[in-house]
């Protein structure tokens, strides 16, 4: 399980190194190896261990190459996808394409998602944060189905 945001400075190459307290997981349950691609909603990139990405790619496998929106969906993740090991010093290396969509530059935001990893460039982190914790302070939570059952 993935939780919390780290800062991270990527290295001249383009690899960031993966906290820590996470290694011991990914390397036992994915041997070390992950796959990195783009959000389609978010200027941000997701990075999945390669068990949790191959349930992603059973659900995009399942959409239709016929209608515009799931084409779409499937084109930008499986375009963007890339296959990323951690190396013995526990980094993983960015391609130039994953970084240039990102905006990602040398300091970076790392953010467990319980299954996945967000990847995000710090300046849009703080932005996206700031409308999130707006959207929670609004009251419009309470309006999501969703959400009634999450008592926090």
């Amino acid at each position: 399980m993935f939780r919390g945001a780290s800062a991270i400075n990527l290295d001249s190459k383009g690899r960031m190194a993966i906290p820590t307290r996470y290694r011991p997981e990914i390397f036992e349950n994915d041997q070390g190896q992950m796959v990195c691609t783009a959000d389609v909603r978010k200027p941000c990139l997701l990075l999945y261990p390669l068990t949790e990405w191959e349930m992603v790619e059973q659900k995009l496998l399942a959409l239709s190459d016929f209608d515009d929106l799931q084409s779409s969906v499937k084109r930008v993740m499986l375009g963007y996808a890339t296959e990323c090991e951690l190396d013995k010093s526990g980094r993983v290396l960015l391609s130039s394409l994953l970084r240039q969509y990102a905006k990602l530059d040398k300091t970076i935001m790392l953010v467990g998602q319980l299954n996945k990893f967000e990847i995000w460039s710090e300046s849009e982190w703080q932005a996206q944060i700031e409308k999130d914790i707006t959207l929670g302070y609004s009251g419009k939570l309470s309006t999501s189905e969703a959400l009634h059952s999450l008592s926090i």
